[in-house]
């Protein structure tokens, strides 16, 4: 970055604060679900595992559509959120209370349909989060429109310790995969009662019929684009799960989990401010553009070489951390950490293309993705097993929705060689790291010492990259503090 756009970037502290709330509540939620994650995965075992993953494939459906993409505009209302808030939050109730009947109705058959029958309990309980999802929507929204990351950050560790330590107790008890939906359940109840205690506005029902038009105008491409990123996130798990069966999908579940951790540990905290900084810039398309080019900059520095050494590490670690009998992960967990460095810049570009109200082009892209996607994974899946479905998920991404995603960010301005710069040499980088980890893996049985090399080289290489970006690193300090322009618009535990 340069000229301007870093000092507009520098002028204030709030996004700063907020940045660092976020990244320190994700930082401290992954590392203590890690640890949690690998006691439940030596206590319950692959096939508890892969129960509870077709009872949260479940809920995140449902979650991805529940309040019709409507809490979001609360984040990007330029005027007084209290016009809108009492009508968002009557939306995502009766929306949340609706879906959440229906997912609880229709659990036997989807249970069945993933081959694993026995799940339809822990589904029934674990999508009563719904409904309290729906009734938070407004004052979560809020502290986020509000940078109260700070606030955010004590929420969710509520949420994650009470479901972390309730459902250890419970797996030790003998109560298999419902102790992960039973902890999920009562952390959310818990957190909510938070959100509520915490919420910058007065809760309140209302409905506003002009303000809903536009609220649903703005939501429902959302909530369209939703599903179908869910379908594309989770289409890998739907197709393991039913061609595959529950256990081979517990398999598949904890190697999504950990090639997810770069992406959450970096790409997260971002997200979590980025929308609101690119709304506060989407006046002057240059400052915005310098904006997404510096947030590049910084996630592929920190976060390539992590998916690249997770990539060749894959089998050490898996076997390391949790044991021997997870070790079929491994073969997934190669291709998926590659994978995970392309969604960190899908997510970011997905991000910025909202603020700039390109909802229609989104949507497009979720649609070839899931077009080419869908065929790819079966295919996949019966000739390779989990390897060949997390091939085919790699080949797709730099095949069809990489080259999507920068047509639609050319047209914004934003061109090819300046995507190609920022991630470069952290590319050049990652694959050093790869080859170390996969050589290592390959001389040395022992797990620990085999996965070491690569690891320290990531952290040297890590670190390295992110002093060469220690320029942009300050600038993004006071990401997104720009006034917005006066006007109206239209508009758990598995680590």
């Amino acid at each position: 970055m340069g000229g301007q756009g870093v000092k507009k970037l520098r002028e204030a502290p709030n996004a700063s604060r907020a940045l660092f709330w976020s990244f320190s509540n994700t930082a401290v939620s992954r590392l203590g679900t890690l640890g949690i994650g690998i006691v439940l995965a030596r206590v319950l075992g692959p096939e508890e595992f892969g129960t509870y993953a077709v009872a949260f494939i479940a809920l995140v459906a449902i979650l991805s559509i529940n309040e019709f993409g409507v809490s979001l505009a609360i984040v990007r209302w330029p005027g007084d959120p209290r016009e809108i808030a009492p009508t968002v939050t009557t939306i995502s109730l009766v929306g949340s209370a609706i879906f959440c009947i229906g997912g609880y109705l229709a659990a036997p058959w989807f249970a069945g349909m993933m081959g694993d029958p026995e799940a339809t309990g822990v589904v029934q309980l674990l999508v009563l989060s719904v409904l309290v999802n729906g009734i938070v929507a407004t004052p979560a929204a809020m502290l986020q429109r509000e940078y109260r990351q700070g606030t955010r950050m004590i929420i969710d560790q509520v949420n994650v310790w009470i479901g972390a330590v309730l459902s250890v107790t419970l797996a030790l008890l003998g109560w298999g995969a419902m102790s992960l939906a039973v902890g999920r359940v009562a952390g959310t109840l818990v957190s909510a009662v938070l959100f509520l205690a915490f919420s910058p506005l007065p809760y309140r029902l209302g409905f506003d019929r002009g303000k809903a038009s536009a609220l649903f105008s703005f939501g429902l491409p959302l909530a369209g684009a939703s599903l179908i990123v869910f379908f594309v996130g989770y289409a890998d798990q739907l197709v393991a799960g039913h061609l595959l069966g529950a256990t081979m999908l517990g398999f598949f579940v904890l190697a999504f989990n950990l090639a997810s951790w770069p992406v959450s540990m970096f790409s997260q905290p971002l997200r979590s401010v980025a929308p609101t900084a690119f709304s506060r810039l989407q006046h002057d398309q240059l400052e915005m553009n310098l904006a997404f080019r510096a947030i590049l900059r910084v996630l592929a520095a920190a976060a390539v070489p992590v998916c690249f050494f997770l990539a060749g590490a894959a089998d050490p670690v898996v076997r390391f951390v949790y044991g021997d009998e997870w070790a079929p992960a491994a073969v997934a967990l190669t291709w998926l950490a590659l994978l995970a460095a392309f969604r960190i810049v899908f997510e970011l570009a997905y991000d910025f293309l909202v603020v700039l109200r390109k909802t229609g082009s989104l949507l497009g892209i979720q649609l070839w993705w899931l077009a080419a996607l869908v065929p790819a994974l079966i295919v996949g899946a019966l000739w390779f097993g989990l390897a060949g479905i997390g091939i085919a998920q790699v080949v797709v991404a730099g095949v069809v929705v990489l080259p999507l995603y920068l047509v639609r960010l050319k047209r914004s301005g934003i061109l090819i060689r300046q995507m190609a710069a920022p991630v470069g040499l952290p590319l050049a980088a990652g694959l050093l790291v790869l080859g170390a980890g996969l050589t290592a893996g390959v001389l040395i049985d022992n797990p620990l010492i085999a996965a070491l090399p690569s690891g320290l080289l990531t952290l040297a290489v890590m670190g390295l990259l992110l002093h060469r970006e220690r320029e942009t690193l300050r600038s993004l300090r006071g990401l997104g503090k720009i006034p917005a322009p006066a006007g109206r618009s239209d508009g758990g535990v598995m680590s």
